[in-house]
């Protein structure tokens, strides 16, 4: 992954992590494998784990530690009321970003077309 495309990556985190908890409450390896399994191979564990920390902290998810077969508890998050407002806001707030980019490119495109025409 090139640095710019991580540097973007790091912008979205928190909605991409959101976006994973609405389908289904998930352990933090659980959310790192989902992502892995949709193409974003890079993403570190700790990172990941870091995101859980600060939506934590904003009190987006409730956590229930649940016993594992393999050592300790695992902390599992569940999208809350705060945190599915603040995953709507972020699919707005993508959407308005991606339409901009979009028309930008586009007339970005068409300019070139008419200056090799």
């Amino acid at each position: 992954m090139g640095k710019q495309e991580t540097e973007m990556l790091k912008g979205v985190l928190e909605g991409v992590v959101l976006a994973v908890l609405a389908k289904r409450p998930a352990y933090g390896y659980e959310i790192t494998a989902s992502l892995r399994d949709r193409g974003f191979a890079d993403i570190a564990e700790g990172t990941v784990y870091a995101v859980l920390v600060r939506i934590e902290q904003r009190g987006m998810v409730d956590v229930e530690k649940v016993p594992s077969e393999k050592g300790p508890p695992r902390k599992v998050y569940t999208l809350n009321a705060q945190g599915r407002q603040s995953l709507e806001e972020f699919w707005r707030t993508w959407s308005f970003l991606a339409d901009r980019l979009t028309q930008l490119h586009t007339e970005d495109s068409s300019a070139t077309n008419e200056e090799g025409a």
